[in-house]
């Protein structure tokens, strides 16, 4: 299996299994200190690395907290700006979010932070379900090129990358293998 998308060449390992581990128990520690412990926190990923990575962040906290933190799986297909660009009949998984997110701290959690329109339509999503208290934002990997006024409140790592790089983030759980992955577009690669 190339866990590559089509057309790109891996062109640098940005993260390994260690270094995402230590940067999940880092935003942990982060997540604890601004919300002074866990007792309104609740967690929510974006289908299908973000939620993965909110489970993993979950466990982080819950053993330094020494309370269980809710997580929900959040699928926001159906609010993204772009669905009639993605596929003529995209496919909708079910939002799992077990718990009424009215006036709790809600830490949004994602792979990577791109343009901002996954999160701007993860947000829409979420509002419809409730009035958190806040939500804040942890992702594991910040590339830049914001096209919308958003940031993460926690990151993994920054990684500028030019319009032409991909970031791949490879999960056991879903690849078999962990790490972070910068890729450059094949035909730029040989164009050197």
């Amino acid at each position: 299996m190339d866990p590559t998308p089509t057309g790109f060449r891996e062109k640098a390992k940005v993260m390994d299994a260690e270094a995402i581990r230590r940067a999940l128990v880092r935003i942990a520690h982060e997540i604890l200190e601004r919300n002074k412990g866990t007792a309104e926190v609740a967690l929510v990923g974006i289908r299908t690395r973000g939620a993965l990575l909110a489970q993993r962040l979950a466990k982080e906290l819950e053993t330094i907290d020494r309370r269980p933190v809710a997580v929900g799986v959040l699928d926001i297909t159906l609010y993204r700006d772009d669905l009639s660009r993605i596929a003529p009949n995209p496919v909708v998984h079910a939002t799992e979010i077990a718990f009424d997110v009215t006036d709790l701290q809600l830490i949004l959690v994602d792979d990577v932070l791109f343009t901002g329109r996954t999160i701007r339509a993860a947000l829409n999503a979420l509002t419809d379900l409730g009035r958190p208290k806040t939500i804040q934002l942890a992702v594991l990997v910040d590339r830049g090129h914001r096209e919308l006024p958003i940031r993460a409140d926690y990151v993994g790592k920054n990684v500028p990358t030019s319009l032409r790089e991909h970031i791949e983030v490879r999960l056991n759980e879903l690849d078999e293998t962990e790490e972070v992955a910068l890729e450059l577009h094949a035909a730029v690669g040989e164009q050197r």
